[in-house]
């Protein structure tokens, strides 16, 4: 390591406060992805099916752009934590932002999707705060970019390509095995130990939605918009043709608001599944035809399992029907048990397909990735 101990002069200091900030965003930004890929594939899917058209075409590609922009973070993060090469990554940090600003700013504007998932769900920002954020984060790259040559380079070039080799790979590597089992933290509301019907309820002081209502009629084939306050009531020279409404403020959301299972017959098992005193298994395959087939057996072996116990045991799937049918036809012993569910809800529920999760008296009592367990 190259000695360097001048005092600071104002430039460098300001430089290396940009650094540092911009390498702890960067850090956790990846890290939090790192620890649920699988949250960025299905957050970067939703902007693809979002923007339709061409983009949809690139779904496929939905989960190599996940990996690529974790490791980037990360490997951004890193280098301008450690000061690594800080004078190129102040310029891609710069390029990076140069992309994510403008973007952000069309995302607040057309609101494609809730949040954007830049820091996954362990902080979920509105699509406004997201930019507002983004716009901060250029400035600093800007200024880091503008003092680049006032930073010094601290490490010899071998060590700089350990660091960025350690970096890359230590990130895929945990990524990987995070990828096969379950997020190490779990930060979304069906994690163990929470009680579902809790995260459920409707405080009695809650904010509801908030709309405002206008109404179109037609005189002398002319339409007109009023509102509440001054449409034509009462007066028969005005036909109605429609009422439009628009969302002004959203009320109060519990944590979950999406949760319901109906079985083949269009049974609501919900509340029979989070009042029931016994264990009750849920295999989560939110698409079937994505499952993979080589873990059905398991899924077999485990429904088996819960009827030798007398504990129930469901299928949950976001597919269509067309999809259950054939699956059903393939694995007929499973039929009886499938039931429906939004299918962005067991994403939530578990990152995997499929994936576990068994309740008890409401409560998550565990939950795993089918296709590590026995």
């Amino acid at each position: 390591m190259k000695r360097n101990n001048p005092a600071l002069s104002p430039y460098r200091l300001i430089a290396s406060i940009s650094r540092t900030l911009l390498g702890l965003v960067f850090i956790f930004s990846g890290v939090v992805k790192a620890i649920d890929p699988l949250g960025t594939v299905y957050k970067i899917e939703d902007y693809l099916k979002a923007f339709g058209g061409f983009f949809t075409e690139l779904l496929s590609l939905a989960e190599i752009a996940a990996w690529v922009l974790i490791v980037l973070e990360l490997l951004l993060g890193v280098c301008m934590l450690l000061n690594v090469r800080t004078q190129w990554t102040s310029w891609i940090s710069l390029l990076f932002y140069l992309v994510m600003t403008p973007l952000t700013l069309y995302i607040a504007l057309t609101n494609p999707v809730s949040d954007c998932g830049c820091f996954g769900d362990a902080v979920v920002l509105t699509n406004w705060q997201t930019f507002w954020k983004n716009v901060v984060l250029i400035i600093l790259a800007i200024i880091l970019v503008v003092l680049r040559k006032s930073i010094r380079q601290l490490w010899s070039n071998w060590m700089e390509i350990v660091l960025v080799a350690l970096t890359i790979t230590t990130t895929i590597a945990f990524m990987a095995w995070t990828r096969c089992h379950l997020p190490v933290k779990d930060f979304r509301p069906y994690k163990i130990g929470n009680h579902l019907p809790t995260l459920m309820e409707y405080p009695e002081d809650a904010e509801p939605d908030v709309y405002e209502y206008s109404f179109v009629y037609e005189k002398d084939g002319v339409e007109q918009t009023f509102t509440l306050d001054n449409y034509p009531k009462g007066d028969s020279t005005w036909t109605f043709v429609r009422q439009n409404s628009k969302l002004i403020k959203k009320g109060y959301e519990p944590p979950i608001h999406d949760f319901e299972i109906i079985n083949a017959e269009g049974e609501d098992l919900t509340w029979d599944v989070l009042e029931s005193a016994e264990p009750v298994t849920l295999v989560v395959m939110y698409d079937l035809a994505k499952a993979d087939k080589e873990h059905i057996s398991k899924v077999v072996a485990l429904y088996e399992t819960c009827l030798n116990d007398w504990q129930e045991c469901y299928i949950l799937t976001g597919s269509g029907t067309d999809e259950i049918i054939n699956f059903s036809l393939e694995f007929p012993i499973l039929s009886d048990i499938i039931c429906t569910c939004d299918p962005v809800t067991l994403k939530t529920i578990v990152r995997a397909n499929p994936g576990v999760i068994i309740l008890q008296n409401g409560s998550v009592i565990d939950k795993y990735n089918l296709r590590n367990r026995p």
